[in-house]
């Protein structure tokens, strides 16, 4: 470091990060622990290297997303001076771009090869699926997005398209052979059209830094210090990437946190962070533990829940923040309790002075809220939901409650053509008239049993005039009512929808939650509660924090947020981690880091929630334990709770 240095690095940074910053030759690997100041770190690291000489055009920052890298420079440019603004940032596929648009010829293409979008790839696939035609009509084949997801995923993961399917869509094993074709089609016709999807961006760098030594050479010697964020994130195809940059030189420094590794399922490999001293030998390992956001009863909790993974770099984060109240693990006796135990301690805390928008409500899968959604509606608190759908906004929802809804109101014209749509051959113009039809007969909803369906389209009216008559004949709870329905509309949602799985468990999930009514307009009044025009963007999470609104969030969509209060619900032992997870060791350990990310959210007050005796259908057990994540933890550091036990 320059004596004359103006900038107070060591002033401005802990120890750990100092020796991070004045780190320069050879291979670094910085792990940072949730809220220890990983961007901080590289800006300043930035910023000491454009200080000590190096030109800006030799240091290149690789982020996953533009707006990291762009911020990360700005701040160094403040530091120091706008030199930094000249350094090489951006994302990979910027990256990719900006060397492929220069020596696409070494690998066989045009200089001006156009890029699709993800949108433009769908249409593109949907294309060619018509043209190969003996499948195009096959309502059981996959749709156009699910079949982008299969062939990215296969690209990300470095992995056939059959092994994807087998191990993500098992129910498209039948039409593995015409998938398989179709992926080939599809790369075929990109490349004779001289068109590169984001994944192809990639694919070709890294063919491109394999196959010419001429080019990596070249790339090698313009940029001398190499830099990566988040590198826990990484797919295979980007750490090689990163290897083959390097060079001789290797002058590289990653920076990210293993215990985050959360996003396998995007292709992320949570090898490429534990292997990457092997990679690249003679590696030094700086950890960053001391945390900016959490009080230490928090820490020490979450230091005891990823101290139970298998696979880590040890760390122990702490603070010099003081005070702070122990995390609690809430146990309730129904769904309904653990919903009504969270929104009158949102009550409490938000008296206190904290807004909303301080407060968080995660959950591993967005279905787990939908409980909770409607106790917020009906108390009024406001909320925005990130991460799926809000409940009144699912499709497959809403095609249920429909038929719920002319139950109760027969004269419910728009429920009417929302189911009547649902069947084969029936368009706008036969649905008003079926509609009229029934609205004559006086009968009630069993006035579309006197129907007369024409042939081409007796076979859908025939099976909803036998649910009706069904419904009719004898006496329902509100539950019965809803399991029969769901059961009718299940074919209908295996033909409309590629991840029915997923969607049939959250029609499970909502019959659970019809248990709790002894009548159907309760019921279909909390629905109505939830206002079904709702949106959503990332724009809350950024620009726009003027609402005071709760947050509801998977925790995926959390990463790298941070509330004064959080609460975990569905911390039950088949719901988190999941009943699958429980038999597949990397995505047990994986859900692991996940509610560990969740846990490391929370400035001041965390709380887990879990309701008991949840019957879980796919296995047919009872659920009752707590997450055995957070099992077992002595009382001093995880105090417990019953509510209405």
């Amino acid at each position: 470091m320059k004596k004359n240095s103006h900038i107070p690095y060591k002033k401005a940074l802990n120890p750990s990060q100092l020796e991070a910053v004045n780190f320069k030759e050879g291979s670094l690997l910085v792990i940072a622990g949730a809220g220890s100041g990983k961007t901080r770190t590289l800006t300043y690291r930035v910023a000491r290297l454009v200080e000590e000489g190096i030109s800006p055009g030799s240091i290149l920052l690789l982020t996953f997303t533009r707006k990291a890298s762009q911020e990360m420079l700005k701040r160094a440019a403040a530091l120091l001076d706008n030199r930094c603004e000249r350094v090489s940032g951006g994302t990979f596929h910027s990256f990719s771009h900006a060397v492929l648009r220069r020596y696409a010829s070494k690998i066989g293409f045009d200089h001006d090869f156009s890029i699709i979008d993800r949108t433009d790839a769908e249409q593109f696939i949907s294309m060619l699926r018509k043209e190969m035609g003996a499948f195009s009509r096959d309502r059981s084949f996959p749709r156009k997005q699910t079949l982008a997801n299969i062939f990215s995923r296969s690209v990300n993961k470095v992995l056939s398209v059959e092994d994807v399917v087998l191990n993500d869509y098992p129910h498209f094993t039948l039409h593995i052979e015409a998938i398989v074709a179709l992926s080939n089609a599809y790369r075929k016709q990109k490349a004779e059209n001289n068109f590169f999807d984001y994944d192809d961006l990639l694919i070709y760098l890294e063919m491109l830094l394999k196959n010419h030594s001429d080019v990596r050479d070249e790339i090698c010697s313009t940029y001398h210090y190499v830099m990566v964020d988040e590198y826990q994130d990484t797919n295979k195809i980007q750490a090689e990437i990163i290897y083959l940059l390097a060079g001789n030189k290797k002058n590289v420094m990653v920076v990210g946190d293993d215990s985050q590794s959360i996003y396998a399922f995007r292709g992320a490999n949570f090898e490429n962070i534990m292997k990457f001293p092997e990679v690249f030998s003679g590696t030094r390992i700086i950890r960053l533990e001391e945390n900016y956001r959490s009080v230490q009863p928090i820490l020490k909790l979450t230091n005891v829940i990823i101290e139970r993974a298998e696979k880590k770099y040890s760390k122990t984060l702490f603070t010099r923040k003081s005070g702070g109240s122990l995390p609690l693990l809430v146990k309730s006796r129904s769904e309904n309790i653990q919903s009504r135990f969270v929104v009158k301690k949102i009550r409490e805390i938000n008296r206190k002075g904290i807004p909303l928008n301080q407060i968080a409500v995660l959950f591993r899968a967005s279905f787990h809220s939908f409980d909770l959604e409607i106790e917020l509606s009906r108390e009024g608190i406001p909320f925005i939901k990130v991460g799926g759908f809000k409940f009144m906004e699912s499709a497959h929802i809403k095609d249920v409650l429909a038929h719920l809804r002319v139950i109760s109101n027969p004269l419910d014209r728009i429920s009417w053509y929302r189911i009547l749509l649902l069947l084969d051959n029936i368009g706008p113009k036969t649905a008003i008239d079926i509609y009229e039809t029934i609205l004559a007969e006086k009968a009630g909803y069993t006035g579309i049993l006197a129907i007369q369906p024409k042939s081409r389209r007796s076979k859908g009216m025939v099976r909803l005039k036998d649910l009706f008559s069904t419904i009719d004949s004898k006496p329902m709870s509100v539950s019965q009512l809803g399991e029969a329905i769901v059961n009718y509309y299940v074919p209908t949602l295996k033909e409309k929808y590629d991840d029915h799985p997923k969607r049939t468990r959250d029609l499970e999930h909502l019959v659970t939650i019809m248990e709790r009514y002894g009548n159907l307009k309760p019921f279909l009044s909390d629905m109505a509660l939830e206002p079904p025009n709702t949106k959503f963007n990332d724009s809350f999470l950024t620009d726009d924090q003027s609402e005071d609104r709760l947050i509801l969030s998977t925790i995926h969509s959390a990463k790298g947020l941070e509330w004064h209060t959080v609460f975990i619900i569905w911390a039950l032992e088949g719901r988190f981690p999941s009943i699958h997870a429980l038999h597949r060791k990397k995505e047990f350990e994986e859900e692991l880091r996940l509610i560990y990310v969740a846990s490391t959210r929370a400035k001041e007050n965390l709380f887990y929630t879990y309701p008991v005796h949840v019957y879980d259908k796919a296995s047919g057990m009872i659920l009752n334990r707590p997450s055995s994540f957070i099992d077992n933890i002595p009382e001093d550091i995880l105090a417990e709770y019953s509510a209405g036990m």
